[in-house]
């Protein structure tokens, strides 16, 4: 049996039940697909949020420090960004993540045009001394 499918590069394409068929699981595939990465996007948009607070910095900047901190642990920034989640809800961030995000949000507080906070060395990349680092855990 065939069927006409309507299309714009073929407006009546004649397809076999076999065609329609496959045609139908690269479709199911690829909504799973946008599916996810909406997800995703939403993850990683709460965690930029997170990182604003924590480290009071620009969303831009925020942006740079989960990717920074994602290349630096070759940990996927999904990942990341969940980690960041769970930490800004009281959870633990695994220490090479927490250490590379306290490192990228003094450096981007000192790109963004905001002075460094008092007491951070020149050279530094580490909170300064007497303060909790924006990322560091919770005792």
């Amino acid at each position: 049996m065939a069927f006409f499918a309507l299309s714009r590069i073929q407006p009546l394409a004649l397809h076999s039940v076999t065609d329609l068929a496959v045609e139908y699981d690269r479709l199911l595939e690829e909504n799973q697909h946008l599916r996810r990465a909406v997800t995703s996007h939403a993850v990683i948009d709460q965690a930029i949020g997170a990182v604003v607070v924590l480290g009071q910095i620009a969303p831009e900047e925020a942006w740079r420090a989960l990717r920074d901190v994602s290349q630096r642990t070759n940990v996927k920034l999904r990942t990341v960004a969940e980690h960041v989640l769970g930490y800004v809800q009281g959870g633990p961030l695994p220490e090479p993540e927490r250490i590379e995000l306290a490192k990228a949000i003094v450096r981007y507080r000192r790109c963004g045009g905001r002075p460094a906070p008092l007491g951070d060395g020149a050279g530094s990349d580490a909170a300064p001394d007497g303060e909790r680092g924006a990322a560091e855990p919770r005792r």
